[in-house]
């Protein structure tokens, strides 16, 4: 039988679910478990992909092109896997699903509702996916109490009473503030929190306390008496330095052993030596370079988390801690590239739409005249062609045609057949295609392979007419599309330092054990240009 274990929120929204979540899931993998995490989001978008970073943080896609919730960008790390778009269930796939088996007559003209019909939509997604794992950890968004989210937890209470209560494990993630003024921890919302489940029918297994510091002992007992769970199923959770450390704390707290036992799993050791290294290795790296990233999203840093990991990747890679300049491209535009001085390397993100469009480009300029290690990716590389259309080609008023729809040189510009979607997906060329690099590249030396296989999410191209320009003035396209030879996928600048972009998103396919290439060779040159 599969064992089912559900992560619920309590009390403010925020609070790590997914770190959480994600951890477990490693936890459990690490066990020998064959594990899988699911994230539910009650939000009736069907899913991530129109959604403004600021809202929600960064669109995360996986290689079946499905644009999904941040977390499961955590979960492949941190299981060191692949999800597909099935593994993220909205409120809006969910009722998109019901209206349409409705109308096809598959409900044989009963009346449709939350219960059963909503429900059992639920369930049956996430058996679907359940069929291949032994442990799956289904993380329940929003905070419980909130409306959007009780049909969702109304399928998980139906499937503790149908799975049986051996195969279900609930485990509530909550807040334990300490008020300055008193001196203590007060559980008093953790208890209204678990209040408000246990008249939804959930009866939590376990309860991990978010806290600044360690859980007080009296904190606990006062938990587990008010909420009816095991003092040893109360789980201090704690702020520490580094997301990654998360597994091991709650390996010591005891997280997933409890559940190993209370769902009858065969109790065994994890595996975490490596992960134990990499965690040690990091909290003690002294060197450190500086790169900047310069988007249009900074001031909500989750909407570049993914860059932010690989970041991190690669510093343990290169034995040297990366410090982040958060720069807004229109300050860049406003008060100068004076804003870029004394950083190692300079990354110029994806991004949509106008604004800060020239704050990048002058970042990129920057980076090339003054051989600062460059990253430009997806929007960054297209402005990276810009940027060289108009400064090294002359090519004056060059521009993506996203930008500006009357350029004289659209040296970036729709596919033909792109121009006459309307909806706003249609366009879009989205997951993991195949990139062939050029030999005698720095991309083949950065990826060590022929065709790789990365993921994209984006709609305008380098247009093909103006390639051969750009190569007979130096620039070179070492990756191509490999199953669209129109299609340029890598950009570099020979006799740079480091210099380089990509139409896609290499960040999403980073590892805390396997950095990816292109991350780890900025990294590396930052390093070298800041200590040789």
């Amino acid at each position: 039988m599969t064992k089912f274990i559900f992560v619920t929120g309590g009390v403010v929204s925020g609070l790590g679910k997914g770190i959480t979540s994600a951890s477990l899931g490693m936890l459990m993998k690490a066990r020998g478990f064959r594990t899988t995490n699911i994230k539910i989001d009650p939000y009736i978008n069907y899913d991530a992909g129109t959604m403004n970073p600021y809202q929600h943080g960064e669109v995360f896609v996986l290689d079946d092109g499905g644009e999904v919730d941040l977390d499961l960008g955590n979960y492949e790390r941190f299981l060191d896997t692949s999800l597909s778009f099935d593994h993220n269930i909205t409120t809006g796939k969910v009722y998109s699903a019901v209206i349409e088996k409705e109308r096809k007559g598959e409900y044989l003209g009963a009346t449709v509702q939350v219960i059963p019909h909503i429900t059992n939509e639920i369930k049956e997604r996430i058996r679907r996916i359940a069929r291949d794992y032994e442990v799956v950890i289904v993380e329940i968004g929003g905070t419980a109490g909130d409306i959007e989210s009780m049909p969702f937890l109304e399928a998980a209470r139906q499937m503790q009473l149908e799975e049986g209560r051996e195969n279900v494990a609930f485990v509530h993630v909550t807040y334990v503030p300490k008020l300055r003024v008193v001196g203590e921890q007060k559980t008093k919302p953790t208890q209204h929190s678990v209040k408000e489940l246990r008249s939804l029918g959930i009866q939590p297994d376990a309860i991990v306390a978010r806290s600044e510091e360690p859980l007080e002992e009296s904190a606990r007992l006062k938990i587990s008496l008010f909420t009816n769970v095991p003092g040893e199923a109360v789980i201090s959770a704690y702020d520490v330095e580094d997301t990654y450390e998360v597994p091991l704390l709650l390996e010591k707290e005891g997280l997933a052993r409890y559940l190993t036992r209370r769902l009858g799993l065969p109790e065994r050791e994890p595996e975490l030596r490596a992960w134990r290294e990499m965690v040690e290795k990091y909290r003690s790296l002294e060197r450190e370079v500086e790169i900047a990233i310069v988007g249009k999203y900074v001031k909500l840093a989750d909407s570049y988390l993914s860059i932010k990991e690989a970041l991190k990747h690669s510093s343990v890679a290169n034995d040297v801690r990366v410090r982040i300049r958060w720069i807004e491209a229109e300050d860049v535009e406003r008060k100068g590239v004076g804003l870029l001085e004394g950083v190692d390397g300079i990354i110029v993100p994806g991004g949509f739409g106008a604004r800060g469009t020239e704050g990048k480009m002058m970042a990129i300029r920057y980076a090339r005249e003054n051989d600062i290690p460059f990253l430009g990716i997806c929007f960054g590389f297209q402005l990276t062609v810009v940027e060289f259309a108009r400064n090294v080609l002359g090519l004056k008023g060059a521009h993506s045609t996203e930008i500006d729809p009357q350029t004289p040189y659209p040296v970036v510009d729709l596919m033909p057949e792109q121009r006459y979607l309307d909806r706003l997906g249609g366009t879009m060329r989205l997951g993991a295609y195949p990139v062939y690099i050029k030999p005698n590249t720095l991309a083949r030396g950065l990826y060590g392979r022929e065709i790789v296989y990365e993921r994209h999410r984006h709609r305008w191209e380098v247009n093909p007419d103006y390639v051969e320009k750009f190569e007979e003035a130096g620039l070179v396209f070492s990756g191509i599309a490999g199953d669209d030879g129109r299609r340029m996928e890598i950009l570099e600048l020979p006799g740079h330092r480091y210099f380089i972009a990509t139409q896609f998103h290499p960040e999403f396919k980073s590892r805390p054990m396997n950095p990816a290439p292109v991350f780890n060779g900025l990294v590396k040159a930052a390093k070298e240009r800041r200590y040789g």
